[in-house]
């Protein structure tokens, strides 16, 4: 597996996961390792490539948990999870399914599932009125909604998008799930112009969250 690490030294890690068809070398051609070196937060960086597949054909999740997440458990006093777009949806649902050894998530812009999935929530009378059918139950978009309306992951979660991303209401709906979540919105739609600014915003949040800053 393709990952690639920018360390300073630090006692906490952050491992960030791109979105569909992106790879580590885009998240360094975008420049967030270097804004990260430049923003005084001590943290190391991890960007795997789990070659995101929309269809579930693979099961990112173990994927995940096993070759990224397990060995750094060891290593570091406090772990970050962080994804965009469908990475943004793979870090919720591993933070949903188990949360140990995690002290908080950044989401920037994270998918919430295609519009059949919503729609199916919305004509049912929303959220809180939906009830799954098994098949739904079973099916990994679904099970997010679901967990999200049982108040999970209860972490501190930064949740950001741009204001034009095609997907910004449900986006919306998602970070209201959240119990820790805060929120940020900047302009820009579901690309780089949004979620760098959304990286240094995240960035400092962290900071504020207790983590070192470099001297």
């Amino acid at each position: 597996m393709e990952q690639r690490f920018y360390p300073q030294g630090a006692a906490h890690a952050l491992v960030l996961l791109p979105g569909a068809q992106m790879h580590p070398a885009d998240v360094e051609q975008a420049g967030l390792p270097a804004l990260l070196a430049h923003s005084g937060v001590a943290l190391d960086l991890l960007v795997p490539d789990l070659h995101l597949d929309p269809t579930g054909r693979t099961d990112a999740c173990a994927r995940l948990a096993l070759e990224v997440l397990a060995p750094l458990a060891t290593r570091y006093r406090r772990l970050w999870l962080a994804g965009i777009s469908l990475g943004g949806l793979l870090a919720l649902r591993h933070a949903q399914t188990a949360p140990g050894g995690l002290h908080g998530l950044c989401l920037f812009a994270p998918y919430a599932g295609s519009r059949l999935t919503t729609n199916a929530i919305a004509r049912a009378g929303g959220l809180r009125a939906w009830q799954p059918t098994a098949a739904q139950a079973a099916d990994p978009e679904f099970a997010l909604w679901l967990d999200l309306r049982a108040g999970r992951p209860h972490l501190p979660t930064f949740v950001g998008w741009g204001r034009g991303d095609r997907f910004a209401a449900s986006m919306a709906a998602l970070a209201d799930c959240l119990p820790q979540a805060a929120r940020q919105q900047v302009d820009g739609g579901h690309d780089w112009d949004a979620w760098r600014p959304l990286w240094r915003d995240a960035l400092a949040w962290i900071g504020a969250h207790g983590e070192g800053r470099h001297p």
